[in-house]
């Protein structure tokens, strides 16, 4: 991160190339580094110690100032795991996130049933790998908006997040959002940021996403397959 003559690292991570510039954005929003409106400029660094062959795996993010929280003095070293803190966590999220609205938002369970395939057809590099997560955005009638893929869950829906705040698509109010693997904390954090309303996972949920979907009126289905699904958070959007 930069601002003025002032730099910062800020995060390490693993990623599948592509869509650098959305991962960071992304991740540095659902941390609550960045507003909408904050970032102005983002490009790969340039800087004359960092060696040509890195210069591709480091991403500038400048911004009018730098945020001044406790948690900028670490590295974050960011991964797949999903060791943290309940209560400690959930009180934080509380300082910089607010309860999601109930708008007019329903999806019927035949929606749902059919965006796991929509999600598959839409994964060009896992089509020929195999190996990679994806996270798609979807409007209520089943509509894909965008997906990106990763080989870490959470890069997939940083990218993700991350492109709707570099096309001002920010909140994501009204949207629900899929993910191809669990549905952690994490990735339940990053979804509240943005303001969506529905996040659903073809795997389980962990329990801190449950406690997360339930504090915020968030909600949260698991098991998404084989035209099933399990509601454990705010079923109230889901129409019957």
């Amino acid at each position: 991160m930069l601002a003025g003559s002032v730099s910062r690292t800020v995060a390490i991570t693993m990623r599948t190339p592509g869509a650098d510039f959305e991962l960071a954005a992304g991740f540095l929003h659902g941390e609550g580094l960045v507003k909408p409106g904050d970032i102005q400029a983002i490009g790969y660094c340039t800087d004359d110690d960092v060696l040509p062959e890195a210069r591709y795996n480091t991403v500038s993010v400048r911004l009018p100032q730098l945020p001044n929280i406790p948690h900028l003095e670490r590295h974050f070293m960011t991964s797949s795991a999903c060791g943290v803190c309940g209560s400690a966590s959930l009180d934080a999220l509380k300082d910089r996130c607010v309860p999601l609205t109930t708008t007019a938002l329903r999806v019927t369970p035949d929606i749902l049933y059919g965006l796991p395939a929509t999600l598959h057809n839409a994964q060009g590099v896992f089509a020929r790998t195999g190996g990679l997560h994806a996270a798609g955005l979807f409007t209520p009638d089943g509509t894909l908006v965008q997906t990106r893929e990763d080989v870490g869950r959470h890069n997939a829906v940083d990218k993700l997040i991350g492109w709707s705040l570099l096309h001002n698509r920010l909140p994501l109010t009204g949207h629900l959002l899929l993910v191809s693997g669990r549905a952690s904390y994490e990735i339940g954090q990053k979804a509240l940021a943005a303001g969506i309303e529905l996040l659903c996972a073809v795997s389980a949920p962990s329990s801190l996403a449950v406690d997360l979907a339930r504090e915020f009126g968030m909600t949260l289905v698991g098991f998404l397959r084989n035209e099933r699904f399990n509601v454990y958070a705010g079923p109230e959007r889901i129409a019957q």
